[in-house]
């Protein structure tokens, strides 16, 4: 029965965080949903926590549920800001939507240390420099 269920493969969507200047001139760093699909997403929604070892302890972080809703096709949603106190934390993003009628989800891990200046690339649609996962 198993065999039965499609495995529907999410290949279309990034995950971003991104460091650009704030209001007030300070740098601050913004997790981005990414929707390099051809066609609208809809009823999207993003979870975020995260969980590691931190000075010989395990530590988790409150889970945030986050309702984008739509995103048109080649655009892209803020999800939140991060704060670089979670840096050294696994930070979790768990996005479902709805593509044509069915329903895609897919879990983004950024590793701890891995969210830095010299991991930055070229976020596609964004247009600005981060850290992405695919």
């Amino acid at each position: 029965m198993l065999k039965d269920i499609p495995q529907l493969v999410v290949e279309n969507i990034i995950i971003a965080v991104v460091k650009e200047p704030g209001d007030d001139g300070e740098w601050i760093w913004n997790v981005y949903l990414v929707n390099l699909y051809n066609e609208r997403i809809e009823g999207v929604l993003v979870s975020s926590k995260g969980y590691g070892n931190f000075e010989g302890r395990d530590v988790r972080t409150t889970v945030l549920r986050h309702l984008i809703g739509e995103l048109d096709p080649q655009d892209y949603a803020k999800i939140e800001p991060i704060m670089t106190d979670v840096f050294g934390l696994s930070n979790e993003y768990w996005v479902s939507f709805y593509l044509n009628k069915k329903m895609y989800d897919k879990k983004y891990i950024f590793l701890p240390e891995s969210i830095k200046e010299e991991n930055f690339s070229v976020i596609p649609v964004l247009k600005k420099k981060g850290v992405m996962i695919r």
